[in-house]
């Protein structure tokens, strides 16, 4: 899928544990949604169980405590790989601007990004900041407002982040459509 080959990572990043234990922010928020995570397809469930056989693959997730897209996301992309029997690392943005850099979203730092390589280092595809239904308001808003400097900028962007908000839903509807687009990722190889 990408050129970018992150073997140099592999060993250098945290456990979900250690991240969730190290949470300044969000933690309450993120705990919660990792504990009430449910599978609400068994055939996803099913899937991920059946990678508890493979060993090439490897999953390296950038976050940052404070950002509420890793509240909602992480939370269920570590619960789908226990099931799956990959043992995620995190890495803090602030602490490898390096490797994020290689993962910009629309030419900016946003998080989660949670990104499959195999043994090699070859990355394999990537997942994130949000949901693409999530995702899609940050895109039109970005295509729509080129210029940070204008002055409804910020005003533009405190609207896209109340859509945002409301397309995440209330309660953990959303945690079924991540587990299904990291299904549709991960089913590529």
């Amino acid at each position: 899928m990408m050129s970018v080959n992150v073997a140099q990572y592999f060993g250098k990043g945290i456990s979900p544990k250690q991240f969730m234990d190290g949470m300044e922010k969000n933690q309450d928020v993120f705990r919660t949604a990792f504990e009430q995570f449910t599978w609400d397809n068994p055939e996803d469930r099913a899937f991920f169980e059946s990678l508890n056989f493979r060993d090439d693959l490897r999953v390296l997730i950038l976050a940052a405590d404070w950002c509420g897209d890793v509240a909602r996301n992480v939370p269920v992309v570590f619960r789908v790989m226990e099931t799956a029997g990959i043992e995620p690392e995190v890495f803090i943005l602030e602490q490898h601007l390096d490797f994020m850099d290689q993962f910009l979203t629309m030419g900016g730092r946003s998080v989660p990004v949670v990104i499959v390589a195999d043994t090699g280092g070859h990355v394999l595809g990537k997942w994130g900041p949000r949901p693409a239904h999530v995702q899609k308001y940050m895109v039109e808003f970005k295509q729509e407002n080129p210029d940070r400097e204008a002055p409804d900028y910020q005003d533009k962007l405190a609207a896209t982040r109340q859509n945002i908000l409301k397309a995440y839903g209330e309660g953990y509807e959303v945690h079924a459509v991540i587990v299904r687009e990291l299904r549709e990722l991960m089913s590529g190889f």
